[in-house]
């Protein structure tokens, strides 16, 4: 235990260290540069590419409150639904941008320590030697030999170990200002992940959808190569019998080699389909082959797409949300810069012992201690701050231009994904309609060849249209469920508060 003198010593100078703290901090209450505020863009009440619904139209966009948190889920495949959570655990881009937030929310934590005193320990030891010390050892009594040039030929040693604070008053807000900005930093760093997130999951829905069109492709490829196959036959026994000329034949084989080509690069598609897959799955690209091969239809679009108000977008689009983040930082940075135009006010301390051994660094006479303020203000800078400053505000300008783009390119996506949606319905249902008529033709015209009431040319038409028809058919189902994908990624959908 110290004893009295020392503890009301040790009190001493922590009230006058207070006092001086006490009195500089109420001052550090502003913060020069502009706030921020929010900014209020201008966007149409409705979308204009959601249309009355027509006959054609199976699945219906309508302003109802959209549901995007899991709109993979409104697909009804369990396939794609576990896709999506396993993508969502693995994938190297959203580890990355997981990653980014981590530092992000670091460099926050370094930004904020700015704001409060330091203190560190120090100790030193140094041995002096010189006329002076030769005169102080002499005066003490101690006889010394002097040495060549008139200089001592031994030393003093001092030991030296304390404490130093400082603190940095931040009167003009420059520190609080900074903090702002990594704040804005970390929430751009948030949106980021949830931006890699939405085009993660849409990226593989529409993979997905696009290996299963494949597939389609493939069984519609092989129906059509199956049914030319016993054309070609029904031919050639008629051409055996003097009934088909040799012509008929070669155009017959020749249908059936043409369609049958078709099938290895359908089959190349899909494999591609299942690597990409794999990797947004952070795995290797054989991963999912065998999980993936069997052949699977195109997944149905809902009967109905909640997509709400334009309104709803500026909140819900993480690049929208992170253009905002970084708007609100480039606005904090002014402040930063502007600080700099004015005077730093410190507060210093030191206490400690100082001694000739290193056992006098115990004894309480050997104490020293100081504390105070200090000032340091630029007088000559050749303009570097105030240009600085302009740095900051053609920034702030530039974020801002950013954010008005990202808005319109929003409610572009958003827009183009609507009217993509509803025509790509359209032209699903006409070819609906064309392969039930080209069923029928094909039905009449292999009738007829076989009666010898028409010629071969006419079947060969038929089931090359039948063929292009179908394929074209499956093509526009997988478009219009990638469409849905589209819009459910225009719409920013994918992401939730709580995981982040």
């Amino acid at each position: 235990m110290l004893p009295r003198t020392r503890t009301l010593a040790c009190a001493k100078i922590i009230r006058r260290m207070a006092l001086w703290w006490a009195v500089w901090l109420p001052v550090a209450g502003c913060a020069v540069g502009p706030d921020y505020h929010p900014p209020h863009p201008t966007v149409p009440e409705a979308w204009s590419g959601m249309t009355a619904p027509t006959p054609a139209q199976s699945s219906v966009a309508t302003a109802n409150p959209a549901q995007l948190v899991e709109w993979w889920k409104a697909f009804e495949d369990p396939t794609l639904t576990s896709l999506v959570e396993r993508a969502i655990d693995a994938n190297l881009d959203l580890r990355l941008a997981e990653a980014r937030l981590r530092q992000a929310r670091a460099a926050l934590g370094v930004t904020v320590a700015g704001f409060w005193p330091t203190l560190d320990a120090s100790g030193s030891y140094r041995r002096s030697y010189g006329s002076s010390v030769s005169a102080s050892v002499s005066g003490g009594g101690t006889s010394v030999g002097s040495g060549g040039g008139g200089q001592n030929s031994s030393g003093v040693d001092l030991f030296r170990a304390g404490l130093d604070a400082a603190w940095e008053l931040d009167i003009f807000g420059g520190v609080r200002r900074s903090i702002e900005a990594s704040k804005a930093d970390l929430q751009a760093a948030v949106e980021d992940r949830r931006d890699v997130l939405v085009s993660l999951v849409a990226e593989l829905g529409t993979d997905y959808i696009g290996l299963r069109g494949f597939q389609q492709q493939i069984a519609i490829a092989r129906k059509n190569l199956e049914a030319q196959r016993h054309t070609a036959e029904i031919t050639s026994k008629r051409y055996q019998v003097g009934f088909a000329s040799g012509l008929d034949v070669a155009n017959a084989n020749a249908q059936v080699a043409t369609t049958q080509a078709q099938i290895p690069v359908l089959e190349s598609s899909a494999r591609a389909a299942i690597y990409g897959l794999s990797i947004l799955l952070g795995s290797e690209p054989a991963v999912l082959v065998d999980e993936l091969a069997a052949e699977a239809p195109v997944p149905p679009t809902p009967p109905e797409v909640p997509v709400g108000l334009p309104s709803e977008l500026l909140r819900r689009r993480p690049d929208i949300r992170r253009a905002e983040a970084q708007m609100h930082g480039a606005t904090a940075r002014i402040g930063v810069a502007t600080a700099d135009l004015f005077p730093k006010f410190s507060l210093t301390g030191s206490f400690g012992y100082s001694g000739n051994t290193v056992s006098s660094l115990t004894h309480w006479e050997n104490r020293f201690w100081a504390v105070g303020p200090s000032v340091s203000w630029p007088i000559f800078d050749a303009g570097a701050i105030r240009w600085n400053i302009e740095v900051q505000n053609a920034l702030e300008e530039q974020a801002l231009l950013t954010y008005q783009k990202t808005v319109l390119t929003a409610l572009k996506d958003v827009e183009t994904a609507l009217v993509a949606y509803a025509k790509e319905q359209e032209h699903r249902q006409a070819l609906t309609e064309a392969v039930v008529n080209n069923r029928k033709a094909v039905e009449l015209s292999l009738m007829l060849y076989t009666a010898g009431r028409t010629d071969f040319l006419n079947v060969l038409t038929a089931q090359r249209s039948l063929y292009t028809s179908e394929d074209a058919l499956v093509q526009s189902v997988r478009d219009v469920s990638g469409n849905l994908v589209a819009l459910y990624k225009a719409l920013g959908g994918g992401w939730e508060e709580e995981r982040d």
